[in-house]
């Protein structure tokens, strides 16, 4: 992985996920030269001088943004919008839970985002999908194919500490589009506004949430109702396969990074095992789970696991994975590959560091993970056309 702070994990992961999410080397080499010296000082100590940073470089491109736009430079300002959203999203997610700018800093995200929709992205809307008395916040990418009729849609779900702007910025719906495909980029409870406006915390059940995601699917005519497919990146390497597995109207699924033992994993990093993928872990795995005291919080997090869960998908399974994972081990991947027996169509591709790719969930060579996805998906989906 391209490492910009020597040492300082989190951070240089925070800088690959920019530059391979359309962020250009030049703008994030200026907002991050001035943070060598925080950098040093580990990943939780200078979170404040990465957002002033960050945020400056945001606050050039939205003016540049502004003054195109007045011109009617409108693709130009699209382009520059989108860019500062990738930016500002970066700098959002090192923020701790209890820092006062988290929630104004994630209310301008979506903003900036909504701009790029509108200057730069018009298939792209947002929209609310009813989940138990109140609604989940998602965007779609409706492919140009809705335009001769329904096509296939792959539900695109979170991590940890993702959001659907970060989805938007890795340009995976895109992909997708080109193929005939169209995509819904969701913030499931625990993650992104669901849970920073809504307070919608994580559950081990994932099943509910993306039985809601299919029956709302199910009432758009721009949608196949024979092709919908889950993908999960991250910790949605595990809440995939587990909804997979008890959502029967998924026709296929993909985890985008095996987390079978995400409870395992916390164990370990109580120990300082492995990397973590954020500042201030802990107050942040909290707030995602609605917990507030680690150990009845690690005994929880005990049930959030795959074993006994994957043999129960019956649908095509891919599972992609970096050899080379400081979070997540490789043999994760094997575990869930080794138990899906009841899937028709199991794969699992392993990324090398010779090829790249080979970090957590490829975010070093982001494109090469997600169009060899978009190709996997594809042909799944044209078989079952």
């Amino acid at each position: 992985m391209f490492e910009y702070f020597p040492g300082n994990y989190v951070w240089n992961l925070g800088v690959v996920a920019a530059l391979n999410s359309g962020g250009l080397i030049d703008e994030v080499d200026r907002a991050c030269r001035p943070l060598r010296e925080a950098a040093a000082q580990g990943s939780d100590a200078g979170t404040p001088d990465f957002l002033r940073a960050w945020t400056a470089l945001t606050d050039q491109l939205v003016t540049q943004a502004e003054q195109a736009e007045k011109a009617g430079h409108t693709r130009t300002a699209g382009e520059l919008y989108f860019r500062a959203t990738t930016y500002l999203c970066q700098a959002e997610r090192m923020l701790a839970h209890s820092d006062p700018n988290r929630l104004p800093t994630y209310r301008r995200v979506l903003e900036l985002a909504q701009k790029s929709f509108d200057l730069r992205d018009r298939r792209i809307s947002r929209v609310a999908i009813p989940y138990e008395g109140t609604t989940l916040p998602a965007y779609l990418s409706l492919a140009p194919a809705t335009e001769t009729g329904p096509a296939p849609v792959i539900v695109l779900v979170n991590g940890l500490d993702s959001n659907k702007e970060h989805m938007y910025g890795s340009a995976h719906w895109r992909e997708l589009a080109d193929r005939g495909i169209s995509c819904l980029m969701l913030d499931q409870p625990g993650t992104g506004e669901a849970l920073r406006l809504q307070g919608l915390t994580a559950r081990i059940d994932a099943e509910a949430w993306a039985a809601a995601a299919v029956d709302w699917l199910e009432t758009r005519s721009e949608v196949d109702k024979d092709r919908i497919g889950i993908v999960g990146w991250s910790l949605g390497g595990y809440y995939a396969p587990r909804a997979a597995a008890f959502e029967k109207r998924f026709a296929l699924c993909v985890a985008w990074g095996a987390n079978h033992n995400w409870g395992a994993v916390q164990r370990r990093r109580l120990e300082r095992e492995g990397e973590r993928p954020v500042p201030h872990y802990w107050e942040h795995v909290l707030w995602v789970w609605g917990h507030d005291d680690l150990d009845a919080f690690i005994a929880f997090a005990d049930g959030v696991h795959l074993d006994g869960v994957v043999e129960k998908i019956t649908v095509p399974f891919l599972i992609a994975h970096g050899e080379n994972d400081r979070q997540i081990p490789l043999e994760y991947a094997h575990r869930s590959y080794d138990q899906a027996v009841n899937s028709p169509r199991r794969e699992l591709r392993v990324f090398t560091p010779e090829e790249g790719a080979t970090e957590h969930i490829g975010l070093d060579h982001l494109p090469h993970v997600s169009t060899f996805i978009a190709d996997w998906v594809a042909d799944t989906f044209r078989e079952r056309s």
